[in-house]
């Protein structure tokens, strides 16, 4: 056993719990298996590229069961799966190779934490069982936090329903000749087989472990989404679909009164949702706090986290769902969000309610103080959703949506607050969530349209998930003059390219999610000048 494969196995002992059968039994109970199908047909992903590492994914699944010809005796509750990274894609100068081991309890997934690369360098990887070799991977590790860059492009993206269209957008984002792709929640969606546009997935509501890993393999079962994943590494967060609609913290959201999960039992469902979600992520084993057995007991799984690229960008990922505050005054006296008019809601504006919870809150002020907030040339925070105030009431008073920051506005002037009080250079908050495209400016009081601009805002569409279209748009934009444009019908997604003295956002919306053979343009296009936080029309 080499020195990796012995950490590795030490790495999953510590994930999945010291009781874990596999463990007892000798090395020889790890043999490769003998496969009858393609075991890579959920494809590979790489993602939390630091300087000088990066995490390999894969999952062992097949189009009929997990591993059908693998034996389901306890000689085969781990897997041996060889990986390979590479500097060129033909494998002949190979950098690092090892063996990981997918065990039946995170479904046969492997997450490999590949260590000590060069900084800012492409590689190219791959993974091996049996006779069985996987589609090829591209990756890459980020300059050193020191280093000067010339350039950072990246797309982000959110809201993938598969029954509402095609996943043929991540198609034409394959060429965009990224560097990193940015994640923003919603990777699936947890309902039953209803009404669809397109198709139909199979199975009742998500409720238990099987049935979230079921629809994971449904979704990353499409070619289009495996291609990309398969371009360049990801950084994630996730919204409230990955659990259940509405969701926040503890507490249970709303989907139906279909839906047979009561209350009750609503820990137990996001613990295995959360599961699901690192199973079939390329995240860091780290991300588990506590372990799985630590899900079942409200532990955490840490998103939020900060990356540098070089001296051009610092990248922070914010966590909006998993410490969120309840919603208030949803109409009705329920759960889940509403619209509300604020004046009729006691309880909006009260300090106390967050929606990162306040260890979050805590952990991104301290990193605003920090230099490198105000040396970096770009800070920007990628989180699930709309962050400017969007008032849906022509004329007085106002109707806000309880579920996204509006809902919480006293936690969303702190950080403004912060932002002011720590200087934060060159601020850009990237959303998702309304599967709408809202570009803005940030503002120090929303409640004063002559406040001070303190950063930009880029809110992007969905890749398929629906909305309502354009018919109120325009008056929506008057009514919120810190935004600049809007669009409420075309599903995409955004690309951002910084240098030190600008960035350009250019919103990319395909022709109808509901045709695989879709064409991409060009919907708007924007650029900020570092040192002014004004949006610009390109």
């Amino acid at each position: 056993m080499t020195p990796l494969e012995s950490r590795t196995r030490r790495q999953l002992l510590q994930l999945i719990g010291a009781g874990a059968a596999i463990w007892s039994l000798p090395r020889s109970a790890w043999s490769q298996p003998r496969l009858h199908q393609n075991p890579f047909t959920l494809g590979v992903a790489s993602g939390s590229p630091t300087h000088d590492s990066v995490v390999l994914w894969t999952r062992l699944h097949t189009s009929q069961s997990s591993l059908p010809g693998v034996s389901d005796g306890p000689g085969h509750a781990a897997v041996p799966v060889r990986w390979e990274l590479a500097h060129d894609e033909q494998f002949s100068r190979l950098v690092q190779s090892g063996q990981s081991l997918a065990s039946r309890e995170l479904a046969h997934s492997v997450h490999v934490e590949v260590a000590g690369l060069d900084a800012d360098r492409w590689y190219f990887y791959r993974f091996k069982v049996g006779d069985f070799v996987s589609p090829v991977g591209r990756t890459r590790t980020v300059p050193r936090p020191e280093a000067q860059v010339a350039r950072l492009r990246l797309a982000y993206a959110s809201c993938q329903k598969w029954e509402d269209g095609y996943f043929t957008a991540w198609r034409h984002m394959r060429e965009e000749s990224l560097d990193l792709v940015l994640f923003l929640g919603d990777y699936i969606y947890e309902y039953p087989a209803l009404t669809s546009r397109v198709r139909v997935p199979s199975g009742g509501w998500v409720l238990t472990l099987d049935d979230y890993r079921q629809r994971y393999a449904l979704y990353k079962g499409e070619a289009d989404l495996q291609a990309m994943h398969a371009a360049c590494p990801w950084l994630l967060t996730w919204d409230d679909h990955e659990v259940q609609n509405d969701y926040a913290g503890l507490q249970a959201g709303h989907s139906s009164a279909a839906d047979p999960s009561a209350a009750s039992q609503f820990l137990a469902r996001r613990a295995a949702a959360y599961q699901a979600w690192y199973e079939h992520m390329p995240v860091r084993a780290s991300a588990l706090t506590q372990g799985l057995a630590g899900l079942a007991t409200g532990a955490e799984l840490r998103i939020y986290s900060r990356l540098s690229y070089g001296q051009l960008a610092s990248l922070y990922l914010l966590d909006g769902r998993q410490y969120k505050d309840p919603q208030t005054c949803t109409p009705g006296g329920g759960v889940g969000s509403g619209m509300v008019n604020p004046a009729d809601c006691p309880p909006w504006n009260d300090a106390a309610r967050s929606l990162l919870g306040r260890a979050q809150e805590r952990w991104l002020y301290d990193e605003f103080s920090k230099p490198h907030a105000h040396e970096s040339g770009w800070n920007v925070l990628g989180q699930p959703t709309l962050f400017g105030q969007r008032d849906l009431k022509p004329g007085p008073g106002q109707t806000l949506w309880n579920d996204g920051w509006d809902g919480y506005p006293a936690a969303r002037t702190r950080l403004t607050d912060a932002l002011r009080q720590h200087a934060v250079a060159n601020l850009v908050i990237l959303g998702g969530d309304v599967h709408e495209n809202w570009v803005g400016h940030v503002k120090a009081d929303y409640a004063d349209p002559n406040s001070a601009s303190v950063g930009v805002e880029f809110c992007g569409t969905s890749i398929s998930s629906r909305s309502g279209g354009n018919a109120k748009t325009a008056q929506r934009l008057a009514e919120n003059p810190h935004f600049v444009f809007a669009d409420a019908l075309r599903k995409g997604y955004g690309v951002v390219e910084f240098t030190k003295a600008q960035l350009t956002t250019t919103l990319r919306v395909v022709d109808d999610v509901t045709r695989q053979d879709t064409k991409i343009e060009t919907l708007a296009r924007f650029t900020v000048q570092a040192g002014r936080p004004v949006v610009e029309r390109a």
